[in-house]
């Protein structure tokens, strides 16, 4: 075990209460309303026994507890610092909220097979936890791919033609990069280290040894391409296609795949493999001539792995958000919006420049209240509504108020504007374009905030200030049902919290990176 870290076996709580969840749903499947309570209640303590450790992270301490071996440097165990306890707060605080959302969003619209909904949602929420407590790669792969299994149904849900397609281009994209370049990855960091332990008290040196570097670059620079492009979650460019196609689930499935479980997922792990699985020292110091076969000081040679990571990230961005555009279908232009958000959390931990990296990693809590709250909004006006193209929401929005305001306070945190929270997160990554000198990045910051406004402005404007037609009859739509409007309007409110106390999660990744 590392110097600085303390055993401490009440890690296992949220672990153990979130994997019992699901098993006491199937029990109570006969009467909805216990069914349901069980959701409310583990999502309860799931996030009351994380919140009961954030004292000892925020004092520094590294929280460990060892479950079991399987081989010899590969075990199962679990771990909380800084960057695990941001994942580890969201994930239940908001399952809270999905959950009253489910119950009017599922008994509304009268949906089939609740109770497997409503467990494979539990097991998800299970996965991501295992996720953010994960001590090394091996507990990290096994629990995200739970993710991908058990998110599988929820993408299948509507089991019709459309549904069989998208659930079938998800796990094939998620599973097929994991197996790939994922396990993989996994291997040649056993061969190279000889065991699989994250390094959680050091970001600079990572678990890679200046031997294991030195001796073997070209092994250590094509483990790491294989981890980015293994986390298929994270949904970098060209491995993202996965995630519009999935957007034929039911809209809370939106939100979890968006805002709470599986983007968050993947961009979690990219964030522990290169802060401390590799380091930044490693990933500053590795240049892509280590694997590009050409000569080193040519200007592509030069480039460090982590700002070549950064600039697949700036080219998703961009290209994602000109995608988001296009789109009518206002669940694909919150997709496509996702894709772009997630990229700002991969430039800034790649970027390695302190205070890029504070804005990429506290991005992971700012994005997730934001694009809950559109997933949320956008389920609701469904089911108000059974509208889905944003040309035929011109109105709209003196008839759903708050939905409505809701989505433009989420909206605000989107593009980048105070007092949103997602001003904070651009903030210190602008400020750390500047501090890496990469004037290139900034131009991709800069034009993705453009056309964040691009493609959300609009909506508020048809939704608040255009007319709708005669035939439009929107005299007949009302705000959705309060156990669906209440939660997204918190979660809304949170964002405006976030943005006004950003310490609230910088707290955690200033003691994870000892910035």
């Amino acid at each position: 075990m590392m110097e600085g870290v303390t055993i401490y076996s009440k890690i296992l709580l949220p672990v153990v209460i979130s994997m019992v969840v699901p098993l006491f749903i199937f029990l109570m499947r006969k009467d909805e309303d216990k069914r349901e309570a069980v959701s409310f209640v583990g999502a309860f303590l799931t996030f009351a026994t994380v919140l009961m450790m954030a004292p000892r992270v925020l004092g520094g301490e590294v929280l460990y507890f060892h479950v079991s071996t399987i081989l010899p440097g590969i075990t199962i165990a679990f771990a909380a610092d800084g960057l695990s306890m941001i994942f580890g707060l969201i994930a239940p605080f908001l399952w809270f909220f999905v959950t009253s959302y489910n119950i009017g969003y599922m008994r509304g619209l009268n949906e089939h097979a609740q109770t497997r909904y409503y467990i494979c949602f539990a097991v998800a929420i299970f996965g991501a936890i295992g996720v953010a407590f994960s001590a090394n790669v091996f507990t990290m792969y096994l629990f995200y791919e739970i993710i991908s299994v058990f998110t599988y149904p929820l993408v299948y849900h509507h089991e019709d033609a459309d549904a069989k397609m998208g659930a079938r281009k998800y796990i094939v994209y998620l599973m097929g990069t994991s197996k790939l370049f994922l396990l993989p990855a996994m291997v040649l960091t056993y061969v190279l280290v000889g065991n699989l332990d994250f390094n959680l008290t050091d970001i600079v040196n990572g678990m890679f040894s200046a031997e294991v570097v030195a001796e073997n670059p070209r092994l250590v620079a094509l483990t790491y391409w294989l981890y980015i492009f293994g986390i298929g979650k994270a949904a970098l460019m060209p491995f993202h296609n996965w995630l519009p196609s999935a957007m034929v689930a039911p809209t809370p499935v939106s939100a979890l795949l968006h805002a709470v479980a599986v983007v968050k997922a993947g961009v979690f792990c990219v964030c522990r493999v290169v802060l401390s699985g590799f380091g930044t020292k490693t990933v500053g110091m590795l240049t892509l001539s280590q694997i590009y076969v050409g000569s080193p000081g040519t200007m592509l040679g030069d480039v460090s792995l982590g700002i070549g990571t950064a600039y697949i990230a700036a080219f998703t961005l961009v290209v994602a958000s000109m995608i988001a555009l296009t789109k009518d279908d206002i669940k694909a232009r919150l997709a496509y919006s996702t894709v772009s958000q997630l990229s700002y959390i991969v430039i800034g931990v790649t970027m390695l420049a302190d205070s890029a990296v504070q804005g990429g990693v506290v991005h992971i809590a700012h994005h997730a209240f934001a694009k809950i709250t559109l997933f949320m909004a956008a389920g609701a006006i469904y089911v108000a509504t059974h509208l889905k193209k944003i040309s035929l929401m011109d109105g709209l929005g003196r008839k759903m108020p708050w939905t409505f305001a809701a989505f433009g306070i989420a909206s605000l945190s989107m593009i980048g504007m105070p007092p949103a929270c997602g001003f904070v997160s651009k903030w210190y990554l602008v400020n750390g374009t500047l501090q890496a000198g990469q004037m290139p990045l900034l131009i991709a910051l800069l034009a993705s905030t453009a056309l964040n406004a691009g493609y959300f402005v609009p909506i508020l404007y048809r939704a608040f200030f255009k007319t709708a037609s005669p035939e439009a009859n929107i005299e007949q739509y009302s705000e959705a049902s309060k156990t669906m409007v209440i939660p997204l309007c918190i979660t809304a409110f949170i964002s405006v919290f976030l943005g006004l106390f950003p310490q609230t999660f910088l707290n955690f990744v200033n003691v994870f990176g000892k910035f």
